[in-house]
């Protein structure tokens, strides 16, 4: 079963933050500069955990994972990034 996360960074070293960011793009939904969405299964959170710990400087830089309810409404204003046109985003109770 998947459960759905966001998850945010502040990475000091631009080098560790292009890294991260790339890294992330890659495997979830970007919705602002560093904040990105993830449906994931424990397995994929443990993995995802740890290659993010494997890329950052703890004592510098900061990166949360932020578990979301299942059934969450979101409220979006401004000018960020949304989730582009013509994606849904579907939560599996599997």
């Amino acid at each position: 079963m998947k459960s759905v996360y966001l998850v945010s960074y502040d990475i000091k070293d631009e080098r560790r933050l292009n890294r991260v960011h790339r890294f992330l793009k890659g495997k979830g939904i970007h919705l602002q500069k560093s904040v990105f969405y993830f449906a994931l299964s424990p397995e994929e959170l443990k993995r995802l955990y740890r290659q993010l710990g494997e890329m950052i400087e703890e004592k510098e830089d900061d990166v949360r994972i932020y578990p979301l309810l299942a059934d969450f409404e979101s409220i979006a204003m401004g000018q960020g990034e949304k989730v582009p046109a013509g994606v849904w985003i579907y939560l599996d109770d599997d």
